[in-house]
């Protein structure tokens, strides 16, 4: 699909969705948008794909089938992920909640002027933190390794801190906290 047709497809879904005011009702209920969101778009797409195939049914064209391509016809044409759409969906989603935790804590970081700490930790977080010699960074940063690990495991607590709070503002209930915390971590090792 090329771009110009996904974004006319996301603003009609979103222009359907205003109209109709779908909105509305699942306020009221008990639910997540996002799946909310999700369902709706899945079954917008079929209602426009089975109205694309009846407009094309009649327009006399033959249909030619992929299995008579050859190989080299077909390159390009392949999908780039091998994901489902809704799984791309869904760990989008995810590293999104992540990026906005991950920003929030460097705002903090930022503000109490240890931007340089930061960056460090956060290197931390996605590599070995032995690979990158706590004791020269230690050093940099004028604190004793032992210090420099106190840190680490504070950041590392207030990130999970954060994360709660940012998940809790998606809920409508406080005991869905959890289930939507072993929801992201199962989108992200899949």
């Amino acid at each position: 699909m090329k771009p110009e047709e996904a974004k006319d497809l996301t603003q009609g879904f979103f222009a359907l969705l205003l109209e109709r005011r779908d909105l509305n009702a699942v306020r009221k209920e008990k639910g997540r948008l996002r799946s909310y969101l999700l369902t709706s778009l899945k079954h917008f797409l079929i209602n426009d794909h089975n109205r694309a195939i009846a407009i094309k049914r009649g327009d006399g064209q033959q249909l030619i089938p992929l299995e008579d391509w050859h190989e080299c016809e077909r390159v390009g044409f392949e999908p780039a992920d091998t994901l489902a759409a809704d799984q791309i969906y869904e760990r989008r989603w995810a590293l999104t909640v992540l990026d906005r935790v991950l920003a929030r804590l460097g705002e903090e970081y930022d503000a109490a002027g240890k931007s340089q700490m930061f960056d460090w930790l956060k290197k931390s977080l996605t590599e070995d933190p032995e690979r990158l010699s706590q004791a020269n960074t230690a050093h940099e940063l004028g604190m004793t390794e032992s210090a420099l690990r106190q840190a680490f495991y504070r950041m590392r607590q207030r990130y999970r801190e954060l994360l709660r709070e940012t998940i809790a503002q998606t809920v409508m209930v406080p005991g869905d906290i959890e289930d939507e915390l072993h929801h992201l971590v199962a989108v992200l090792r899949a």
